[in-house]
């Protein structure tokens, strides 16, 4: 039998044997590099295209988006970004990055250097290709995908897990796979929402009403089998029950509406001028669908909403953050994380 000389032919740098054994990608939706018109432009390009967000047959779809989509909402949306941008960046981002730092500094607490963790965007950057190469030159054997939206849909997790997947399936060696696809009645998310609604209270007082604002979607999508509305049911019940309040205490609505299809309602907007007109003078809302606040929340949620509920007579008008780098999120990220870990 051959005597093994310990020469082996080809490469003759071993990236397989590294010490990450298990790489984690946390992914959320993105966000242009700047509030500038151009660089929305080159954004919304990317994000509309994708046929997961914009289900309207390509030719036709492809027509509006270059001839009049393109030419007109990039100026409009770059300056509702740049009434939110900070001087570190766009919000979305800088607080993505605080919660990979928290999720891997746990992690690292847990499992020493077997594990790395790699942060990227759906649309813009830092891309999910340029974070899979991180993890794939690092040599792990497993990769960990958790898109951070909590209740399950189609343009967000379901169009994550096509972005990894074309990537991977290029690769001459493909790693095990574990996609996380949603933690919408996850207790410790639920717990943690609790909590930061709880504390919400105490400082500010019970409102007339609490206004659970989910992002919004075509009514179509959920008619052809996305499970989103249901989970957006499902995490309202649980929070609810969670804080022991009653069925007249709140309200789910859904906001971020685009184009003139009829979308998941009741709409968050025309819903805050009813509750003003109603008599309901303090509201507090929430969105539970953001893991990280954005300009869904800070713009349209902190400011535009505000005013429209101000104006139609409301008088206390509070949004509560989204969970963000909150150590009782991190832990509930992190759990999920672990249940895939196994070295």
């Amino acid at each position: 039998m051959p005597k093994f000389t310990g020469r082996f032919h080809g490469r003759t740098k071993d990236i397989h044997n590294k010490n990450a054994k298990v790489g984690v990608l946390l992914t959320n939706l993105g966000t242009p590099d700047e509030p500038t018109a151009s660089a929305l432009k080159r954004y919304l390009r990317e994000f509309l295209s994708d046929p997961r967000v914009v289900e309207i047959p390509r030719l036709i779809w492809l027509i509006i988006l270059h001839g009049i989509i393109l030419n007109i909402r990039p100026k409009k949306s770059a300056k509702l970004y740049e009434s939110i941008w900070t001087p570190s960046g766009s919000p979305l981002l800088v607080i993505s990055k605080q919660q990979k730092e928290a999720v891997a500094k746990v992690l690292a607490e847990k499992y020493g250097d077997d594990v790395k963790v790699e942060l990227a965007m759906r649309y813009g950057k830092p891309t999910i290709n340029d974070a899979l190469d991180k993890l794939q030159l690092a040599g792990v054997s497993k990769i960990v995908a958790l898109p951070l939206y909590p209740q399950y849909a189609g343009p967000t997790v379901g169009s994550s897990f096509d972005a990894i997947v074309n990537k991977i399936k290029t690769w001459r060696w493909i790693p095990s796979l574990s996609f996380i696809s949603g933690y919408h009645d996850n207790p410790k998310y639920i717990a943690a929402l609790a909590q930061s609604v709880t504390k919400h209270i105490e400082e500010h007082g019970k409102p007339d009403k609490l206004v659970l604002s989910f992002h919004g979607m075509p009514k179509y999508f959920l008619e052809q089998g996305d499970p989103y509305y249901c989970f957006c049911v499902k995490t309202t019940r649980l929070l609810i029950e969670a804080l022991a309040l009653s069925d007249d205490d709140f309200v789910m609505t859904f906001q971020s509406r685009f184009g003139k299809a009829e979308w998941l309602q009741p709409y968050t907007d025309a819903t805050l001028i009813e509750l003003a007109n109603n008599n309901n003078k303090h509201i507090a809302i929430i969105s539970p669908a953001f893991s990280a606040d954005c300009l869904e929340t800070l713009e349209e949620l902190e400011h535009e909403n505000r005013d429209l509920f101000l104006g139609a007579g409301g008088e206390k008008y509070h949004y509560i953050p989204a969970l963000n780098s909150d150590e009782k999120h991190i832990e509930a990220i992190v759990d999920l994380i672990s249940a895939e870990i196994t070295l």
